[in-house]
């Protein structure tokens, strides 16, 4: 009987697909108790063609793959709870691994909190280069959204939800709040995000409690192309532009406004703390976050 159905969006990123599905396929959960369902959203490069040689290769695991082609992964994600066979849907992205325990983890957390709707695990950053000098815990946060709340299953803090990358969800109440919203997501290379975000928001105003999961574990993978000057600033601006659209849609734009205002004084008070490489690029992150929230592109 298939329990859990773990979900991968993927575009075009057929090489980091396959290195995730090697973790996917190394887990301690009986093969028989869980799926995977690869959400090929519009993908143009080999997908499909390595994707099912994979499958291939490892027959005795439910593997599966669907098109999507409106691109989005906003979609991509809706197309994958229609898809999922399983009441709990675990989510990660196509640049990550998990560890061996990880939907076992899941699975035994459900288990154990029948009234639980939706959950996160723990998030690891992992360069293939070095992590770079200028890179603080703030700046650190749009490019890996590193999570650790210690080894206890508890609640999320107030303030943090699950990364999309690293969540669980009951799949009959995430279509009852009405799934993920189109309107944000990423597209293709556009880094509009925070379609989970808005979702958790809706739920967290439904009285749903988000709970931390610490033996689901994952490794974001961060390429060196993430840790470039451009690259930080198109990401940080995005982060504005996504925090912008979220706070129209839940009508709150003026505590949105409000409340960068409020960061623009942390952040001057953190430099004073930190190296100057760190400061600098703090500085361009809150700048480049500003700009995206307060414009009307």
């Amino acid at each position: 009987m298939i329990r859990l159905s773990l979900v991968i969006p993927t575009h075009n990123r057929s090489a980091q697909l396959i290195e995730a599905l090697r973790s996917v396929v190394r887990q301690t959960l009986d093969p028989a108790a869980w799926e995977c369902v690869v959400v090929d959203n519009a993908s143009t490069d080999d997908t499909a063609a390595r994707f099912e040689a994979f499958a291939a290769e490892h027959p005795q695991f439910g593997l599966r793959r669907v098109f999507e082609p409106e691109p989005g992964v906003s979609h991509a994600r809706n197309r994958g709870l229609h898809e999922a066979r399983a009441e709990w849907t675990v989510w990660i992205d196509d640049d990550e691994r998990v560890n061996e325990g990880f939907l076992a983890a899941y699975l035994a957390f459900f288990d154990g909190h029948p009234e639980a709707t939706v959950a996160g695990g723990r998030i690891i950053a992992e360069y293939v280069t070095a992590r770079p000098r200028w890179m603080s815990k703030f700046t650190e946060m749009p490019i890996a959204n590193p999570m650790d709340f210690g080894s206890a299953i508890r609640p999320f803090p107030r303030g943090r939800v699950p990364g999309g990358g690293n969540m669980a969800l009951r799949r009959s109440t995430a279509l009852a709040y009405g799934g993920f919203d189109a309107s944000l997501g990423r597209v293709g290379r556009e880094l509009i995000g925070g379609e989970e975000n808005d979702l958790f928001e809706r739920m967290l105003r439904g009285g749903e409690t988000i709970w931390y999961v610490p033996d689901a574990v994952m490794w974001h993978i961060i390429p060196p192309e993430k840790l470039t000057l451009s690259y930080f600033r198109r990401l940080c601006r995005n982060v504005g532009r996504s925090q912008r659209l979220r706070a129209a849609i839940h009508g709150r734009r003026l505590k949105a406004r409000l409340l960068e205002v409020l960061k623009w004084d942390a952040t001057l008070l953190l430099c004073l703390t930190m190296r100057p490489v760190q400061a600098r690029w703090l500085l361009r992150m809150r700048w480049q976050i500003s700009k995206g929230l307060f414009s009307r592109e």
